[in-house]
């Protein structure tokens, strides 16, 4: 039996319940067997080699999958493992990360391996306040691209984010929103939504105008952490940086303004997020 190799990336529920998607060409030579042999190959944070063993079980749960696993704690949500069956019955499998160059920050989460952005975006768990449930909303609900970016209709989203539709909605609402643009986490732009209500950016000619929030992460380098730091929930302050718009928005006056004051004059596309915590 050939070799079989396939690539995805972890999502939360994954990583939760220690378990790994498997190709289903190995599913009728390994199924039948108690235990299942399975090598991941790993650098923990990017650097030291760090391979473990499992004996895992091959179950079926939609899709088949290795059950049994202990992922490693820098392995974050929308990491890609790349998982090899050499193929016969007594065969391991294998399973490796792939390190990054450089490490980065996704919204100022640590990624030390390469990584699905699309998954990251809709895998983001909220912490529950008003400000969470918007930006929730707008990655699990809207049109993700591939960079990872995203863009929902603001009409209506006080409902999908869960604040309600009423004046004390549209107020929890119009608050949340108005950190998350000055936090530099989404900014307005005028797209289009087709028949179906399926939202377009930039905007389709001869589909519905529409005015949306568009979220794009915010992917910096980062040098690598200590274990603490690691976890990417630390609450720490973000200096003011600037930062490239979407296609067609343009910053404000207001943030025009500071960014004359802190940085200088902004070239034609970007904008200037001002200092805020995060975490």
């Amino acid at each position: 039996m050939r070799k079989v190799t396939r690539r995805s990336a972890l999502w939360r529920a994954d990583l939760d319940g220690g378990i790994c998607a498997a190709p289903e060409e190995c599913a009728e030579a390994l199924a039948g067997r108690d235990d299942v042999t399975l090598a991941l190959e790993h650098r923990l944070y990017g650097r030291a080699a760090a391979k473990r063993v499992f004996e895992t079980t091959l179950r079926q749960d939609v899709e088949w999958q290795f059950d049994g696993i202990a992922w490693p704690e820098d392995v974050q949500v929308g990491v890609l493992v790349t998982v090899t069956w050499p193929g016969g019955s007594g065969a391991d499998v294998q399973v490796r990360t792939t390190p990054l160059d450089e490490p980065v920050h996704v919204d100022g989460v640590p990624y030390y391996h390469e990584y699905d952005p699309k998954v990251v975006t809709r895998e983001f768990a909220d912490a529950g306040s008003n400000r969470g449930k918007v930006l929730s909303a707008v990655r699990k609900m809207g049109r993700v691209f591939e960079d990872g970016s995203a863009v929902l209709a603001e009409e209506g989203l006080g409902a999908r984010a869960g604040l309600g539709r009423g004046a004390k909605g549209q107020f929890l609402l119009a608050n949340a929103v108005d950190q998350l643009l000055r936090e530099g986490y989404l900014t307005r732009v005028t797209g289009s939504l087709d028949k179906a209500g399926y939202p377009s950016y930039p905007a389709v000619e001869g589909q519905k105008p529409a005015e949306m929030l568009f979220y794009a992460p915010l992917v910096e380098e980062a040098e690598l952490w200590d274990d603490e730091e690691a976890s990417g929930r630390r609450e720490h302050w973000v200096n003011g940086f600037v930062r490239k718009l979407p296609p067609g928005a343009h910053p404000s006056e207001k943030q025009l303004s500071l960014a004359d004051e802190q940085v200088g004059p902004l070239e034609p596309g970007f904008t200037y997020v001002q200092k805020h915590a995060r975490g």
